[in-house]
């Protein structure tokens, strides 16, 4: 497991990181969520890097490249399923690249230290959505204090909503 005192540098994702995107998307632990178009997935990774709604980041562990974070606002796309959140919410796509990471801590420790940056920011609420079947997202997303709050059916297929509240926020909601 990963030290607990571990941070993550995020940075914009440039053409260069194209081809280690690539690869990374071409693991099979990539291809069961990502789906087997990687072309068109770059694709959607280059328009998002020139979009405004997403932003999409790699994460590097003492200058190494390990993830792929997608930070969106659903408020700003047309039509977004999850416009029925909270003015403000964020929501998160992580995609740890090497399969020798996985099983780690990255994906949580990765998680949380975003969500706490994306709090002290202003975020008043983040969201995940891994598949169902995906139970290696969705304990890292438990682990990170993302709880479900529902289950849909989104572009990309079935999906569990998950939630994490910021402190602040949670305090008002509880009357504190």
């Amino acid at each position: 497991m990963i030290d607990p005192e571990t941070t993550y540098d995020l940075r914009p994702v440039v053409p260069e990181d194209l081809p280690l995107l690539e690869s990374w998307l071409r693991q099979p632990h990539a291809l069961e969520w990502w789906g087997d178009d990687v072309t068109g997935s770059l694709e959607e990774i280059i328009e998002a890097a020139e979009g405004v709604d997403t932003e999409p980041l790699i994460v590097e562990l003492d200058g190494t490249p390990i993830a792929y974070l997608e930070i969106y606002d659903p408020h700003l796309e047309d039509d977004h399923p999850y416009q029925d959140q909270p003015f403000g919410t964020l929501g998160l796509d992580l995609t740890i690249g090497d399969p020798a990471l996985l099983g780690q801590g990255h994906g949580t420790a990765i998680l949380t230290q975003v969500s706490d940056q994306l709090f002290e920011e202003g975020a008043p609420q983040l969201i995940v959505d891994p598949h169902p079947d995906n139970a290696r997202a969705i304990r890292a997303s438990a682990n990170a204090g993302f709880e479900e709050i529902g289950r849909r059916t989104s572009v990309e297929g079935a999906v569990v909503l998950m939630a994490r509240i910021s402190d602040v926020d949670a305090d008002m909601q509880d009357g504190s």
